[in-house]
């Protein structure tokens, strides 16, 4: 799985394909146009984007149980999105880490837990189920 393809994530810090587990970084950027709006004067990080940023670490976790396959002929389709919590506001600047666990995997489907982390503090929470299929 190539990262470039994951526009939000900036590294990957952890892939225990043994623990089932997961880590990556994502530095939210000091300007953006997702700003504009998301408010003005006082700018955060929406929170459709830092569970999308979630779900690309999940995807990345995910495609790692196909490997020794052509993960290019592979896409992920998240099904679900289940206890999403927002706890605090992600605002310009900060280091977004995301902390992924997968809870269950049957066939091409599996079951994740996702925190998400600024500074030592969990800042959204979600869990998710998504299915790998061919292109």
């Amino acid at each position: 799985m190539h990262l470039e393809y994951f526009k939000l994530i900036d590294r990957i810090l952890d892939l225990n394909t043994a623990e089932k587990t997961i880590v990556a970084e994502a530095r939210v950027p000091e300007t953006s146009t997702i700003f504009e709006g998301h408010f003005p004067g006082h700018p955060i990080m929406p929170g459709v984007l830092i569970i999308e940023a979630m779900a690309q670490v999940g995807g990345m976790l995910l495609m790692s149980r196909f490997e020794g396959q052509n993960v290019d002929d592979k896409v992920v389709y998240f099904m679900s999105l289940d206890n999403v919590k927002f706890r605090r506001p992600v605002v310009p600047g900060d280091q977004l880490r995301f902390e992924l666990e997968m809870l269950q995997f049957r066939g091409k489907t599996c079951r994740m837990k996702g925190t998400g982390f600024v500074d030592g503090q969990v800042v959204a929470e979600a869990e998710m189920m998504a299915m790998v299929t061919d292109r």
